[in-house]
């Protein structure tokens, strides 16, 4: 977890009666999944714990997001704004965080289905679902997954020069997905790359 300990010292609790708004944005996909608030002792279990925690206004007591759904929020990130009475949360969630089994409680709030894919192919490396194409992947083992990314790759720049656009996006999707799956086989994530992106970004 990480967090701008100095930027928490300045937090104005007393500005809405010892209450913040907390926005929960998912960490990985970065779709708005919430909106919660928090006093200063569910703040700090949402630290202690790495459970995100907020406080009920209608309840008027601590409550641990999925404590009774089991659909909780991991914490990833807290910040603060510039002002130092709204807070942001970035999270992974276990499951819909809408008590209405959506993704997010805002339910057109963008995401990068990308991070989603990424995600979803983590899930299927753990549990290798029957009948799954992405578990046929990683049991077939590293060697196939990398050599069905070079077919793809060669069908894609194939695609480039002689074939319309949505054949072209047709193979660069097959393409991403395919590299997606080879990532995971070696223990490595989308943000793995992306971190890589930005430091040379930053060089």
């Amino acid at each position: 977890m990480t967090s701008n300990s100095a930027a928490f010292d300045r937090l104005d609790w007393d500005k809405q009666g010892g209450l913040l708004p907390a926005i929960v944005q998912d960490a990985d996909s970065l779709r708005v999944l919430m909106l919660g608030w928090m006093d200063r002792a569910a703040f700090a279990a949402t630290r202690d714990t790495g459970k995100v925690t907020f406080f009920s206004r209608s309840r008027q007591r601590l409550w641990t997001k999925g404590e009774t759904s089991g659909h909780v929020l991991e914490l990833v990130a807290l910040e603060s704004d510039c002002d130092g009475d709204t807070l942001l949360v970035l999270a992974r969630p276990r499951g819909p965080t809408c008590h209405l089994q959506r993704p997010s409680c805002f339910p057109s709030a963008p995401a990068d289905f990308i991070a989603e894919l990424d995600r979803l192919i983590a899930t299927r490396e753990c549990e290798r679902p029957g009948g799954s194409y992405t578990t046929a992947l990683f049991e077939a083992g590293t060697a196939r997954i990398a050599q069905k990314v070079g077919e793809e790759g060669v069908e894609t720049a194939i695609a480039a020069v002689t074939e319309d656009d949505a054949a072209f996006a047709g193979e660069a999707a097959d393409l991403l997905f395919h590299l997606l799956v080879l990532l995971r086989a070696r223990g490595l994530s989308l943000a793995d790359v992306a971190r890589e992106l930005e430091a040379r970004h930053r060089r």
